[in-house]
Order: structure tokens, then sequence, then C-alpha cells
């Protein structure tokens, strides 16, 4: 399946002039952040050739996308939250966390964005009432400092719109960057090959090791061999 850019269309057309699209890597990893990448665009016909979902792309392939990127839409930013931050406040919340910092980057660099294309069924950028998520993801940001315009949700959308996929290219290059430079610190987790996810190795390092102090501790990690059960997972 090819991206478009239908569903970026679609919002030009009921008067946004800026449409970001907004895709996270790490979410489901054992270590490391989670990272948010968001491309903003205005009213285009044209995207870098060979993109699509990060997923679907050899790591030399993204590589070489990501630097096509650098020219694509009005403005990109790929933000994180750390595995600290993950820990304190929850996947979710972290996840809003991210998203925030990137539209912040955004932001401060003179782009304001009209309407938002996110990836999947659940929009955690939108803030809520009485929202506890929302609440603790604002006080990790400084207030006031980015208004969330309208949320789109798009399931499959790294695979559908050019935006979105976009914005899970530079997330994906980018925290894949982060993970290699940690290997460097703990060989023995094989994270420039697994980048944190529950490969055999990671696992078996974490039993033997234990966690280091870039795991999300409050996950459900292996126990390391001798110790008593500690951690578990939060949603």
């Amino acid at each position: 399946m090819a991206v478009s850019l239908a569903h970026e269309r679609s919002l030009w057309d009921a008067g946004a002039t800026i449409v970001a699209g907004i895709d996270e890597v790490g979410r489901g990893a054992l270590a490391g952040p989670v990272s948010v990448g968001v491309v903003a665009l205005g009213r285009c016909d044209a995207w870098p050739v060979g993109l699509a979902d990060s997923k679907q792309l050899t790591p030399a392939k993204r590589e070489e996308i990501a630097v096509a990127l650098a020219t694509f839409g009005v403005a990109r930013a790929v933000g994180d939250a750390s595995n600290a931050e993950i820990d304190e406040l929850g996947i979710v919340a972290a996840l809003r966390v991210a998203a925030l910092r990137a539209l912040e980057a955004l932001a401060a660099s003179g782009v304001t964005v009209d309407a938002i294309l996110l990836d999947g069924a659940h929009d955690y950028l939108t803030p809520r009432p009485d929202d506890l998520f929302s609440a603790a993801a604002a006080d990790a940001v400084p207030r006031d400092a980015v208004v969330i315009p309208p949320v789109t949700m798009v399931v499959g959308g790294d695979a559908l719109c050019a935006s979105i996929a976009a914005g899970s290219v530079l997330a994906k290059v980018a925290r894949d960057a982060q993970m290699r430079a940690a290997h460097a610190a703990h060989p023995e987790y094989g994270w420039a090959g697994n980048k944190g996810y529950g490969a055999p190795e990671h696992l078996d390092a974490i039993r033997l090791l234990g966690p280091t102090s870039l795991h999300r501790v409050s996950w459900r990690l292996p126990e390391r061999e001798g110790s008593a059960p500690e951690s578990f997972a939060r949603e």
C-alpha cells in the first residue's frame, strides 16, 4: 500500500493551512525513550520517493529517506520521553509528553499547526477534563507552550498518510541512533540490533545482569537470576 496525501488534502480543503502528521516509535520497547515524530505540511502534491511506514523500510532506506525529509514540508521535529518519565507517568502520558515537546519545537520555529493526523485509534494528544494522563503530561512540558489543534485519528496512518509516514521515519531514525549510542555503554544487551525491544539476547541479559538505568523498571521485565520479582507493566 502506497502513502498518499488524501487525508492531508481533505484537511487543507476544509480550511487548514498547516497539517501535521504524527507517529511514535519505541512504545513497546523495554529500554530507552519513546519518540514521537511530527512533520508539518503546507498544501503540496508530492513526497520523497520511497516514503513508507518506517517498519516497512530497511535501516539504510530509512536513513536515505530521512535525508530527503529535511526539505519536505514546512517543519519537522522529534520529541522524546525518557524511560524514567515512562516509569513515572505511564506510557500514555509519556507519549503525550514526547508529542508536546515535538510540537513545541515546531511552535518555537514559528510554525502554527492547524490540524493533526495522528496514527492509530487512541488520541493521546487532545486534553480531556479531569484526565490524569493529560495533567501529568502538562506538568512535564511548559504550560501554554503549545495549543493542540483538532486531531484526526488514522488507523494504519503510517502506511496511508505521507505526513504520518514521514514522522514515523524521522522518529525511528532518531531513536535508533540513541539506542546504538547507548549500546556502547551496555553492549551485553544488544541494543545496536534490538534497539531496546524484547529480543531473546536482550531478555537473557536482563536475567543475567538485571536492568540498567535506561530500562523501564515499572514494566514486566524478566527477573534477574536469584532475585525476587520487582517490576510490573503499567499502561
